[in-house]
């Protein structure tokens, strides 16, 4: 018997802004030194991570997302930011900037699935784009500054349509399949 497939709900990144993350990446390993890179096909903005989720809660979950209803928008995605500790961050990442419309989608899909049994987040929400994770190595600091400061001033926008199920595929690269799309309405 196999292990209980993970899932999580998340908006996915526009094509043109993979390949400039992408890029931000090739940069970033030139300094610093991560375990997982994640493959530019995977980049995403987290709205909840599920994690197990058994059959019968799959088909309760996909049916409950696609009554969300909400108009499409824009965010302003970009910057380089860290969590963790400095010397040693965990998380280096793209910055999204939180605006009222992905707020009302982060909170309408929080309700949703906290009615079907999921956790509620007890954490503020934070979306952001990892571009690497899982600190390997010391390093200067100060190159990590050097590639936040080069980075600082680049910022797109990134239209919203969309956000889907991933299913996780830990063995695979790249390792996220999307389930299921559920289109936003142009308001």
């Amino acid at each position: 018997m196999g292990q209980i497939p993970h899932y999580f709900i998340a908006i996915p990144v526009s094509t043109e802004l993979k390949e400039t993350f992408f890029t931000w990446q090739e940069t970033l390993k030139q300094n610093v030194s991560y375990k997982v890179w994640p493959h530019q096909e995977d980049l995403h903005i987290t709205l909840k991570f599920l994690g197990a989720v058994e059959e019968q809660q799959l088909k309760q979950l996909r049916n409950n997302l696609a009554t969300i209803t909400h108009p499409t928008f824009t965010l302003s995605v970009g910057g380089v930011g860290t969590f963790g500790k400095h010397d040693t961050p965990r998380v280096v990442w793209a910055g999204v900037e939180k605006n009222t419309e992905l707020e009302g989608l982060f909170r309408k899909i929080e309700s949703v699935v906290t009615e079907i049994g999921f956790p509620s987040e007890n954490r503020p929400y934070r979306p952001h784009i990892t571009l690497a994770k899982k600190w390997l190595e010391s390093y200067h600091a100060s190159a990590l500054d050097e590639v936040k400061e080069q980075f600082a001033a680049d910022y797109f926008q990134m239209n919203v349509d969309e956000f889907v199920l991933y299913q996780i595929h830990p063995s695979k690269s790249p390792k996220y399949q999307i389930v299921e799309r559920y289109r936003l309405k142009r308001g």
